[in-house]
C-alpha cells in the first residue's frame, strides 16, 4: 500500500473494491440461477466469476489501499501495524457498506427488490469449521505471497478462493463484510441474518490462527538463520 494515497482515498478503495466483489458474487449467482437448474452448474459460474473479479479488483486497487475487502484481512493488517489503528474502524465501515451497495447494484440490474432477507441456513459445527478453513487458507496465502511473492498476491487469492468455494462446505465465504451483505439477498448466494455471527466467529479465529503460524513459518531469513545456527550448536 502506497503512503501517497490519503486516507479518504483509501476507504473509497475498499468501499468500491467490496461493492465490485459482492456484485459479482451476487449477480452471478443470480444470473446461474436464471440459466441452469443444475446446482453444481450454478455453482461453478459462481466460482469463476468471483476468483476472477478478485485477480482484478486486486490488482487495480492494492496499490491504493492494500485491496484487503475484508475486515479480518483489515484486523490482521493492524494486529501487525501494517494499517494503523485509526484506520481500522474506517476501513471495516468502507467495506461493509461497500458491500451491502454491491447487493443493491446486482439486485437492480436484475430487477429485484433492492434489499431482501436472506432465507439460505448456513449454520452448524461442519459450516463454522468450514469458515475456519476457509479463512485460515485466505489469510495465510495472502502472507505467504506478501513475504515471497508480492506481485503475486492478486492472482494467489484469485486461485486460493476459486479452489476454496468447493473443497470448504460453507463455499468459502471467508469475508465478514461478505456475509452482511449476503443476508440481504434472498437468492442463490444468500445466508440468513441468523447465521452471520456465526461465520463472522469463525472468520475472525481462521484469520487469527493464520497469523500466529504465519509469525513462526514466515519468519525472515536472518531469524531462520540465527535459529538453525542455535539449533545446531554443540
Amino acid at each position: 500500500m502506497s503512503a501517497e494515497f490519503p486516507l479518504p482515498r483509501r476507504l473509497v478503495a475498499e468501499a468500491l473494491g467490496t461493492l465490485l466483489l459482492v456484485a459479482t458474487v451476487v449477480g452471478s449467482g443470480i444470473m446461474a440461477e436464471r440459466l441452469t437448474s443444475d446446482t453444481a452448474l450454478a455453482l461453478l459460474g459462481n466460482t469463476l466469476a468471483t476468483g476472477a473479479i478478485l485477480v482484478v479488483l486486486i490488482t487495480i486497487l492494492g496499490p491504493i489501499s492494500g485491496a484487503h475487502f475484508n475486515p479480518v484481512v483489515s484486523l490482521v493488517f493492524a494486529l501487525r501495524r501494517k494499517l494503523s489503528a485509526s484506520s481500522f474502524p474506517a476501513y471495516i465501515a468502507a467495506q461493509v457498506v461497500g458491500g451491502i451497495c454491491g447487493t443493491m447494484l446486482a439486485h437492480a440490474m436484475f430487477e429485484l427488490p433492492l434489499l431482501q432477507v436472506s432465507e439460505t441456513p448456513r449454520t452448524g459445527g461442519p459450516q463454522w469449521f468450514a469458515e475456519v478453513t476457509a479463512t485460515f487458507g485466505l489469510v495465510f496465502v495472502i502472507l505467504a505471497a506478501l513475504r515471497f511473492r508480492a506481485d503475486a498476491v492478486a492472482g494467489l487469492v484469485g486461485l486460493y478462493i476459486t479452489a476454496a468455494y468447493w473443497f470448504t462446505a460453507s463455499t468459502s465465504f471467508a469475508n465478514p463484510a461478505v456475509a452482511i451483505a449476503r443476508s440481504l439477498t434472498r437468492t442463490f448466494s444468500g445466508i440468513r441474518p441468523i447465521d452471520v455471527p456465526g461465520f463472522v466467529v469463525a472468520e475472525v479465529v481462521g484469520a487469527l490462527l493464520a497469523m500466529m503460524l504465519a509469525g513462526w513459518l514466515l519468519m525472515d531469513a536472518r531469524n531462520t538463520h540465527i535459529l538453525t545456527e542455535k539449533e545446531t550448536a554443540p
